[in-house]
């Protein structure tokens, strides 16, 4: 986690940390997301393979893909998928899932130049330490022409319903993650860290100046998740 003074978390990481709250997640990872999301994480996987919209034959990078989940969801499109983590304990826990795992840092890829043709990271970008410099590194191993999805944590459009979701996030999301999490305080993180994330338009122009363009956000459940697509320059 961040290493700061103020709060626990912000835009700063150390990715040791990161790794580390990851694997201490693992076990209960995919059911704590479930119950916290109301069971909405399935509805936002659905609509990242379909706004990627992979196809058969290409080769797509699934960063940040955990325990895998998302990966056997975008595999649903008869696409080879790749997921990649640099949490080894997340990984693991996914090892049951029948779909090829990589351990790999998103700053440093261990991927060669332009092999993907399509690439998506569902709520990790936020962990990335420099995540600029990770959009970046997304692109390098992209090809040109190619397709890159981020879903990710997001500003509710509405004020009051902005409002409630902040409460929700500061409040309740802690008490919910102690009685189903492995690590309720990895939820204070999580919370803290959504609450540092730049809204839709900010982050639609950082993922632009790292080399994608086209850039467009679609708005999940009225913004509390947002989904940017772009393509590679």
């Amino acid at each position: 986690m961040a290493k700061n003074s103020g709060s626990r978390a912000s835009l700063e990481k150390d990715p040791h940390d990161v790794a580390a709250m990851f694997d201490g997640v693992a076990r209960r990872y995919d059911i704590t997301n479930t119950v916290i999301s109301l069971g909405q994480d399935k509805i936002w996987r659905r609509a990242t393979r379909k706004a990627l919209a992979p196809k058969a034959g290409e080769r797509v990078l699934d960063l940040a893909a955990g325990t895998g989940v998302s990966t056997v969801e975008l595999e649903k499109s008869g696409a080879w998928c790749v997921a990649a983590d640099f949490s080894l304990g997340m990984l693991k826990a996914g090892l049951s899932r029948n779909v090829p795992m990589v351990a790999g840092d998103a700053m440093h890829l261990p991927f060669a130049d332009q092999v993907f043709d399509a690439a998506t990271i569902s709520f990790g970008l936020r962990n990335v330490s420099d995540f600029d410099a990770g959009l970046r590194e997304i692109a390098r191993v992209t090809r040109p022409g190619g397709r890159l999805v981020v879903c990710e944590f997001s500003t509710p459009v509405f004020k009051p319903m902005r409002i409630a979701y902040m409460e929700y996030l500061m409040k309740a999301l802690p008490r919910v993650a102690r009685s189903v999490s492995s690590n309720p305080d990895a939820y204070v993180y999580l919370a803290e860290s959504i609450r540092a994330w730049p809204a839709q338009f900010e982050l639609a122009k950082r993922i632009e100046a790292a080399g994608w363009r086209d850039v467009t956000v679609r708005n999940l459940s009225g913004g509390i998740v947002a989904l940017h697509s772009a393509v590679r320059v």
